[in-house]
């Protein structure tokens, strides 16, 4: 654990506005008139002022301020207000824009569409938060944000990391470092451009997951550790989330990571461990010799209903298989569908290998009435997922499997699955898509119904 790691008193780690709304009535108007209307209208623009101890930037030598936070703990806030407070950083009211603070800036998500919808336009997101008197502007055919005073913050994806290679910046902010495909490719070349200024920082702001960059930017010397729960923010959180997300993860192993912000070790009794799936990865695939989109199929649509499974791999000529994307979701049969049609032609694939215990006959034909050029193979789960889930897992110890780039979702679900429990659909087309690629025992495994071919 890093030297750094905040460690606030939980009587400490109250804001100003939360310290002032618990005085009595009496007093909290009283210093309130003390106000004038526009001092009132700076004050609630004022970050010092709503912001609870951990949510402000750490004093110190840091290069990186690591935030690992549940839900709700106001992670996206935290990190869209510490870039306006870089660019802006003394208050001045009596010309707030005429202090000029950092200029260059990275802001980094998984794609550039979450940056956008996150952190710039979310509800916590920059232009959002940001005062009336210095309201950055989007210039989407640029993909950069714009201050009044001319500073910039350009937006990058991390799942392409060459989008770095090259700009120079002053500060950054990544989000959700834990779900990039290639989280490690895309830090190093986000380092290596965090080269301007005075005092080249970035604040990560993430849900914890035991990834390799996680575990290494944790225990690094130069970062700041800020742990939180969901709780912390409770005050903020609405009613309905706290009844249908914490209530509902509340004592689980994912409440544990997803509410108190743990990082969690493997689950002893699991298949998959994360060890073996990092020793494995990989950022390019070789020449593969066949390509199949593993689809473990949903039947409904609802709030309740499980996500569709879509995996894509493939096998090169060593008798190695490759993950190279996991495109599951909760979907429509129709949306399902026209998914695995678009993985297929994207990857040139040579059929969809399709799990049919749930929807019959009707997953062949539902892709087969959108375009009849797709050859569907057709399995039928004849014995339990245990049975058919400890051989794939055994070609992972054994390292015969590879993904290309980081799946998160994905490894979560492998890596937790204990056997006995109800195994998730991400899990499931992995097993499909191994078995038929790697597994000379796949008839015994599920029944194999004859490829539909195209008619």
């Amino acid at each position: 654990m890093s030297a750094n790691t905040n460690t606030a008193a939980k009587h400490l780690d109250k804001s100003k506005a939360e310290l002032l709304a618990e005085l009595p009535e009496c007093e909290r108007k009283e210093i309130l008139s003390s106000y004038s209307e526009s001092e009132l209208n700076l004050l609630n623009c004022d970050w010092d002022f709503w912001a609870r101890p951990k949510q402000q930037i750490p004093a110190g030598n840091w290069l990186t301020w690591l935030i690992l936070a549940g839900r709700g703990f106001g992670k996206s806030r935290t990190g869209a207000e510490t870039i306006i407070q870089w660019q802006n950083p003394q208050k001045n009211s009596q010309s707030p824009l005429s202090i000029k603070g950092y200029s260059h800036f990275a802001l980094i998500g998984q794609t550039t569409a979450d940056v956008r919808d996150v952190m710039l336009e979310g509800e916590s997101g920059i232009v959002t938060v940001a005062p009336f008197y210095n309201k950055p502007r989007y210039v989407a055919s640029r993909r950069v944000l714009e201050w009044p005073n001319g500073a910039q913050a350009h937006l990058y994806s991390g799942d392409e990391p060459d989008q770095l290679r090259g700009p120079q910046h002053m500060k950054s902010w990544v989000d959700e470092l834990v779900k990039f495909k290639y989280a490690n490719d895309t830090w190093d070349m986000m380092e290596l451009g965090l080269r301007l200024g005075d005092a080249p920082q970035a604040v990560v702001t993430t849900t914890p997951k035991p990834t390799k960059k996680i575990k290494e930017l944790f225990a690094d010397e130069d970062t700041f550790v800020t742990t939180g729960s969901s709780y912390e923010n409770i005050g903020n959180l609405a009613e309905s989330f706290i009844k249908r997300v914490i209530k509902k993860y509340e004592g689980t192993r994912l409440g544990r990571q997803e509410l108190y912000a743990e990082i969690l070790g493997d689950v002893e009794g699991a298949l998959w461990n994360a060890k073996d799936i990092e020793r494995n990865r990989v950022d390019v695939a070789p020449s593969l010799s066949r390509v199949i989109v593993a689809l473990d199929p949903s039947v409904t649509n609802k709030d309740t209903s499980d996500e569709c499974g879509i995996v894509v791999a493939g096998k090169d000529k060593y008798g190695r298989a490759f993950i190279l994307e996991d495109a599951s979701g909760k979907m429509a049969s129709k949306d399902w569908a026209a998914k695995a049609i678009e993985l297929y032609h994207k990857y040139r694939a040579d059929s969809v290998v399709a799990e049919v215990n749930n929807g019959g006959d009707l997953v062949a034909t539902v892709i087969n009435l959108i375009d009849h050029r797709v050859p569907v193979e057709t399995v039928w789960a004849s014995r339990d997922k245990y049975t058919r889930a400890t051989p794939v897992a055994a070609t992972y110890e054994q390292n015969r499997v590879c993904h290309v780039g980081l799946f998160s979702e994905l490894e979560t679900e492998l890596t937790e699955w204990e056997p006995g429990q109800p195994s998730p659909n991400r899990l499931d087309a992995v097993v499909w898509a191994v078995t038929d690629l790697l597994l000379e025992e796949k008839e015994e495994l599920g029944k194999l119904i004859p490829i539909n071919r195209p008619f």
